[in-house]
């Protein structure tokens, strides 16, 4: 029997937060497929991991240490289930959720795209901001693109609120960089062109755990890393300018997804005080594709993290720190 529904749990080291996520999918549905990926973890991770094997919970795969998008590649390659979701390891679903998730999975075989609401858990934070899409996607049902709306600011799609059609994903040649951080964008935007269906589920599957001062969102992790954003956000644009999607509503959700991405790298340079290399940056794009430049560069978040002088990036700055706050993000 086919499983409705694979999840694909990448995993580097992550021993004291991995059974957690194990425990909110297994045992909840033998419909339900669970691949774990050990990334070359060199903690209890494999261990623990195969504990959950030795009970016929879970597969376990192992792979010398190539980074998130290498353990995802490696969850897809070896996924049987009809539809696909990533975990991450240090993440957790909600089980009632994801109830609702398989019943929707099992009437709708043929759906290219579930998409549902998820939470940031941030440590510290008594109040769990919910990111849903009311608004932007028509609740229930399927639909087009051409049934979306525009989708607000706070509104893009994050792997976590996305579970693809397994097929749609490599019809897409979808196959993520190793070694790289922030791959998820990529994940969320490059099969986008394939998704013909697509229902919204307005449950809130997806406890997206956030604060842990190693994590790769927190901002000085991101400036240390400053130059694998930067090559995730070429490789959006690059795609972008490669990939033109035929309806107008998909097209403008896309280059909405990438000015919001483009706009964390702007002011990620900002706080690294590489400056000459923010506007290099910008002057590639346009080079590359003025179409693209345009749309992007005078979007309102181009123009926002743009802003022009010391107290223009001031400005810039501190309207990032005022969306962290609201969001809860990092």
């Amino acid at each position: 029997m086919t499983p409705v529904l694979t999840v694909v749990v990448p995993a580097y080291n992550v021993a004291d937060y991995l059974a957690r996520a194990l425990d909110s999918v297994v045992g909840l549905s033998p419909e339900v497929e669970v691949v774990v990926v050990d990334d070359g973890s060199t903690d209890g991770t494999a261990v623990l991991a195969q504990s959950y094997v030795d009970r016929g919970l879970v597969r376990l795969l192992r792979q010398p240490n190539g980074g998130h998008g290498a353990a995802i590649n490696t969850g897809l390659a070896h996924a049987t289930g009809n539809h696909l979701k990533v975990l991450d390891a240090d993440d957790w679903l909600d089980r009632d959720a994801l109830t609702a998730v398989l019943a929707t999975l099992r009437e709708q075989p043929d759906l290219d795209l579930l998409i549902s609401n998820f939470v940031y858990e941030k440590v510290g934070k008594k109040h769990k901001t919910v990111v849903h899409y009311r608004g932007a996607l028509p609740t229930g049902g399927v639909h087009g693109w051409q049934h979306t709306r525009r989708f607000g600011k706070r509104q893009y799609l994050m792997m976590h609120a996305l579970t693809y059609r397994t097929a749609v994903l490599r019809e897409a040649g979808l196959r993520l960089p190793e070694h790289t951080f922030y791959v998820d964008n990529l994940y969320a935007l490059i099969p986008l062109h394939r998704v013909r269906t697509l229902s919204y589920l307005d449950v809130d599957l997806y406890r997206y755990f956030i604060g842990r001062a190693d994590q790769s969102v927190q901002e000085p992790v991101m400036l240390r890393r400053l130059d694998q954003q930067l090559r995730v956000n070429r490789l959006m644009l690059d795609h972008l300018s490669t990939v033109r999607a035929a309806d107008r509503r998909l097209r403008a959700y896309r280059l909405h997804h990438v000015a919001i991405v483009c706009a964390v790298s702007s002011i990620l340079l900002i706080r690294a005080g590489r400056l000459a290399e923010k506007d290099r940056w910008w002057a590639e794009l346009r080079a590359q594709d003025r179409w693209l430049y345009r749309r992007v560069r005078w979007s309102v978040f181009g123009q926002l993290s743009n802003l022009p002088g010391r107290t223009g990036r001031r400005v810039s700055v501190f309207a990032y720190r005022v969306a962290q706050r609201a969001i809860g993000f990092s």
